[in-house]
């Protein structure tokens, strides 16, 4: 019997590397167009989340969401999550309808394909530069400016397997300080468990996801990054503990 799970889970993971690619190379010449101007992002934006959907429902994922405020249109929002799986991205795409822009590791750059989009699309941070995390919000500055909203997950990364949420990274706390825009906490309850970095694990099911109500940054200033991040962070853990 155990032969017959790793001869799934094998096949499972390269079915997801398939949906990822087959709608990049259907879609590929409509994409190029689509981020050959910054204003033209929107419309990548919406075509990122046809291709999550896609992705999604086609590893068997059931999504639903369970929302304490929504998000208004033509507003800008520093949206956050917990980091547990490569599907996060997806998902973050299609919980939310506004248009934002990931902050990631560069190292997803390399990815055949998919990088080649990545690297155009969103702003990479190398995380062991100050000199690139200091881009990043010159960058994420010019992006708020154009209308659009900001998504990072806040861990710096996918924490190891036993911790259930990790310490947050100060740096999407900041930004959303200085531009004065509100934080978006969201919660995935079952990504980890659906498609973990291990690879010998996950399967279809069910993956629940909670967007609690905004967090004002109205009036605050840097000193209050800290709080703002503790406060932040306890909502995602107290929804994690919610969901089990």
């Amino acid at each position: 019997m155990i032969v017959f799970k790793y001869i799934f889970w094998t096949l499972y993971r390269i079915w997801f590397y398939i949906l990822v690619l087959i709608p990049i190379i259907v879609l590929f010449p409509v994409l190029l167009i689509s981020i050959s101007k910054e204003s033209w992002y929107p419309f990548f934006f919406k075509l990122a989340r046809i291709w999550s959907k896609f992705i999604l429902i086609g590893m068997g994922f059931r999504y639903s969401f369970k929302r304490d405020q929504v998000p208004e249109k033509g507003k800008s929002y520093m949206f956050i999550a917990n980091h547990t799986s490569m599907i996060d991205i997806m998902l973050m795409l299609v919980s939310v309808k506004n248009p934002f822009v990931f902050v990631g590791k560069k190292e997803l750059a390399k990815i055949p394909l998919f990088g080649f989009f990545y690297k155009r699309t969103c702003i990479l941070v190398d995380r062991s530069s100050a000199k690139s995390r200091q881009a990043v919000f010159l960058r994420a500055q010019r992006r708020l400016e154009s209308g659009l909203s900001i998504c990072i997950f806040p861990e710096g990364g996918v924490p190891e397997e036993h911790i259930e949420l990790d310490e947050f990274k100060d740096g999407a706390f900041r930004l959303a300080i200085n531009h004065q825009i509100p934080i978006v906490p969201l919660t995935f309850a079952d990504n980890k468990k659906r498609f973990s970095y291990t690879f010998f694990s996950g399967g279809p099911g069910k993956m629940r996801v909670k967007i609690h109500k905004f967090l004002s940054t109205k009036g605050l200033t840097i000193d209050d990054t800290r709080v703002l991040n503790e406060k932040s962070r306890t909502i995602i853990f107290n929804q994690l503990q919610k969901f089990k």
